[in-house]
């Protein structure tokens, strides 16, 4: 995914706390996918949101699970308390669902992307596989592979 890295990426790198964090592809659990598909649809029309856990292992990227914290929802917008997060949780990103046919983030989005780790999802309605899109730390498209 990312290759030579000029002198401004290193320091954004070091700006966002993503310094050593290099990975060349994305794994996600089914298990992982198939609950995030599950409560997007039970928590229609209001969106919801979750951290992903994680780890980086030899150059992989691997999401094991879900971290839910307090926050509050709405149909057009989810906040999560990030700083009630445990020291102990090895979050790598978010996930959230838009409950409209659109999984494009927000300004909101973006900002909480670029604090939040290095990968996210967003999975739109009718919440399904194909409905859910990778992004980046800088809210670039990014591809994963579910297994």
């Amino acid at each position: 995914m990312y290759e030579k890295k000029g002198w401004v990426d290193r320091v954004i790198e070091i700006l966002l706390g993503n310094q050593g964090k290099d990975f060349q592809e994305i794994l996600i659990d089914r298990e992982v996918v198939d609950e995030i598909i599950q409560i997007a649809r039970q928590s229609h029309p209001l969106e919801f949101m979750a951290l992903l856990e994680g780890k980086i292992h030899e150059g992989v990227l691997k999401v094991e699970g879900l971290v839910f914290l307090p926050g509050e929802t709405s149909n057009q917008s989810a906040v999560m308390k990030t700083f009630m997060m445990p020291m102990t949780t090895e979050t790598v990103g978010s996930v959230h669902s838009h409950p409209i046919p659109n999984a494009t983030p927000s300004t909101a989005d973006l900002h909480f992307f670029a604090k939040n780790g290095l990968f996210h999802l967003i999975i739109a309605q009718p919440y399904t596989e194909e409905s859910m899109i990778g992004y980046d730390t800088f809210g670039e498209m990014i591809n994963y592979r579910i297994i």
